[in-house]
């Protein structure tokens, strides 16, 4: 008997329509045309289904005049691959869609949009944020860059730092609790997976500029000729800053490249990114005149065999360099860092008569070299900095070690996904640490599918929670690991032309790390706390043009809510926190897209949070010891969007209303901003 993954009802069709009405349009059921089959995904918007994956280009070839052969969509909620109608996870999935319509500049403006991320700009257009997931932390999250890990252990301020323009970016995946057993420990609270594809045969070229002397350019090329795809883009963007001394100069450059033959798959990518930037008071207020540049290397390389057993062998290098000052200009407190992480993973997974299991081991080398962070070297033992008359004189380094073990069924409407990932990191003791977990859905009919996940997981300290030590904060290494226990259910319903989700999360936290006051004189020290967070959320979109037709304006309607508390539990109080407790209680995000006139396109989106906590206020450069509030605040977006054949006009009007707030820290975010852009293609024959 065949597993359920493998059963097929066969379906065959000689007349297609695109017409709302039309069989594929109302089917919400995998369908086989002609010989090979393709799983067909509701949009959303964000598009909350099963899993983000889409047909691309390079998966529809055509056999002969009348067949077209196209694969089967596939999910990342596990290890192994799950069309999505089976997934047994949630994966909430932002689409190109939804980019090209959503007035943003950057991948950190993009999370915004959905309502359980928390994004916390300390500068405009995408510099210097600070992204987590449920309540978590900065440093909580995996960032992925097509399933390529791009989380590096110095800080995660400069996580979202990513290589890719928006042009490159096919969707963005969104998994939303612990996930240590899919995507390793750096998944405590969750996942972001930025996912580019270089099929296609286009080049095109855009330019923008607006509010503060704000300006970019970049442009792409893809090219696909029989098994070969490849894709090659390079940006430049700078600004004046839209607050005192947040200029920036911003640069990215992005290769991949694909081999699809029957057989084989192999995927490669090389990224660069650069960064200089005033820092204004990002990291203490009592130093208004910070500067910061970044620089980061990476490099991959991924393959997938096909038959009964599918390997899947993997290699990264990521490099991140960070050169900071605390006073502009001069050698004030300034700081050196060069981290690198080096990953190599072999995967295997089959399909057997009792479902589809999946096994694998990854290797993970990470290490620093820093002026200020990690273990004293000896003189002999330093290393020069780059371009500098300066030396990294202390080095860190770990060796982490998983092994995980998956098993998925399938049977009726139910899918399984139980595992097990066993781990050891040499910065703890030789000892293996056992993190399981089960995510479960039920598809009640075609219109309803109820999903529970019970998942635990673990994180070790930046080292800058254990080294760093400055006037104004103190690193402790003494810091044991973060633990966590991560329990969410929900429901979707699903129909023609609308999709409803409800969620409700718990997460018990042990040995949580965060920087905290002890009272109003005190410097920021990093420790270990408990923390339990309970939240729920609900989301409802509407596509205006299926239900209503397409000869009225209105496109797209979608409401996105959040509600979180957190409770600590620790014998010391504490004076401020600086990130666990200063939470978003409550964020909603509304999103309407409508026809204008012609071509002309509008996307209005409304975003309203009330964040916990408060901003230690400064005068004349001093601690005034009173904490101001964060509060509410609200924030109206738009974007006019006008579509040609071969050419694109937009003007993003952002904060339109002016609202003055604080997203961390002392550092004020921008009133309004006006940004225009032009982008063309050109599609190759």
């Amino acid at each position: 008997m065949l597993p359920s993954f493998q059963k097929k009802e066969v379906l065959t069709f000689r007349c297609f329509s695109r017409k709302g009405y039309a069989l594929f349009a109302c089917l919400h059921r995998e369908v086989r045309i002609g010989v090979l089959s393709a799983a067909t995904l509701l949009s959303a918007a964000p598009r909350l289904c099963a899993g983000g994956a889409q047909l691309r280009a390079t998966d529809v070839r055509p056999d002969s005049a009348t067949t077209l052969q196209l694969k089967a969509a596939s999910v990342s909620g596990t290890r192994a691959p799950l069309a999505a109608e089976q997934a047994a996870r949630m994966v909430t999935t932002l689409t190109r869609e939804d980019i090209a319509a959503a007035a943003v500049a950057s991948v950190n403006d993009l999370l915004k949009l959905a309502a359980g991320v928390d994004v916390r700009q300390r500068s405009a257009f995408g510099i210097q944020t600070d992204v987590s997931v449920d309540g978590g932390t900065f440093d909580q999250i995996a960032i992925l860059l097509n399933g390529v890990p791009f989380t590096h252990p110095q800080t995660g301020h400069l996580a979202v730092d990513l290589p890719v323009d928006l042009s490159d970016i096919e969707r963005v995946e969104i998994l939303r609790g612990a996930a240590a057993r899919v995507f390793g420990t750096q998944a405590f609270s969750g996942a972001i997976n930025v996912v580019t594809s270089p099929a296609g045969r286009r080049v095109q070229a855009s330019v923008e500029g607006g509010s503060y002397g704000t300006a970019g350019v970049s442009a792409r090329g893809a090219y696909t000729h029989s098994t070969w795809s490849n894709a090659l883009s390079a940006g430049y963007r700078r600004s004046d800053g839209a607050t005192e001394n947040s200029d920036f100069q911003q640069t990215r450059a992005f290769y991949q490249g694909r081999y699809a033959h029957p057989d084989l798959r192999a995927d490669w990518q090389i990224g660069v990114s650069t960064q200089d930037y005033g820092a204004n008071t990002f990291y203490s207020a009592a130093y208004p005149n910070q500067w910061e540049a970044t620089r980061r290397y990476s490099a991959a390389l991924k393959a997938e065999t096909r038959g009964r057993v599918r390997l899947t062998p993997t290699l990264s290098w990521l490099r991140s360099t960070d050169h900071f000052q605390l006073v502009r200009g001069t050698p004030a407190g300034e700081n050196f860092h060069r981290s690198d992480v080096f990953t190599a993973g072999l995967s295997a997974w089959t399909d057997w008569a009792l479902g589809r299991t999946a096994i694998g081991a990854e290797l993970r080398q990470e290490g620093i070299l820093s002026t200020t962070l990690g273990q004293p070297l000896d003189e002999a033992q330093q290393v020069p900095v780059r371009g500098e008359d300066v030396r990294y004189t202390r080095r860190d380094n770990r060796t982490n070690i998983s092994y995980y073990l998956e098993h998925n069924v399938a049977w009726r409407g139910l899918t399984a996904s139980v595992g097990v990932m066993a781990n050891r990191n040499t910065a703890l003791d030789e000892r293996f640490r056992w993190y399981p977990g089960v995510d479960l859905s039920y598809r009640a009919g075609r219109s309803v599918t109820l999903f529970a996940s019970w998942n635990r997981a673990l994180r070790l300290p930046t080292f800058t929670d254990l080294y760093y030590q400055s006037p104004t904060l103190a690193g402790n290494v003494g810091l044991r690991p973060e633990r966590t226990e991560a329990l969410r259910g929900g429901a979707k319903w699903s129909g023609l032309w609308w999709t409803v989700e409800v969620a409700a999360f718990h997460n018990r936290g042990t040995d949580m790390i965060d920087w905290v006051m002890y009272d109003a004189t005190d410097k920021y020290h990093s420790t270990n706390f408990c923390l339990t967070g309970r939240g729920v959320s609900a989301s409802a979109i509407i596509q205006l043009d299926r239900w209503l037709g397409d000869g009225q304006p209105l496109r797209r309607l979608s409401v996105d809510y959040a509600y979180l508390h957190q409770s600590r539990d620790d014998s010391r109080p504490v004076y401020k926190s600086n990130y666990a407790l200063e939470y978003l209680r409550h964020k909603l995000v509304a999103r309407l897209s409508h026809r204008v006139v012609s071509h002309l396109e509008a996307d209005w989106s409304l975003r309203w949070q009330d964040r916990m906590g408060g901003y230690l206020a400064y005068a004349d450069g001093q601690a005034t010891g009173e904490i101001v509030p964060y509060g509410p605040n609200a924030v109206l977006d738009v974007r006019l969007r006008w579509e040609a054949p071969r050419y694109t006009l937009r003007l993003d009007l952002n904060n339109v209303t002016a609202s003055r707030y604080y997203d961390l820290g002392n550092v004020p975010q921008p009133g309004f901003t006006l940004m225009a852009g032009a982008a063309w293609h050109m599609d190759l024959h």
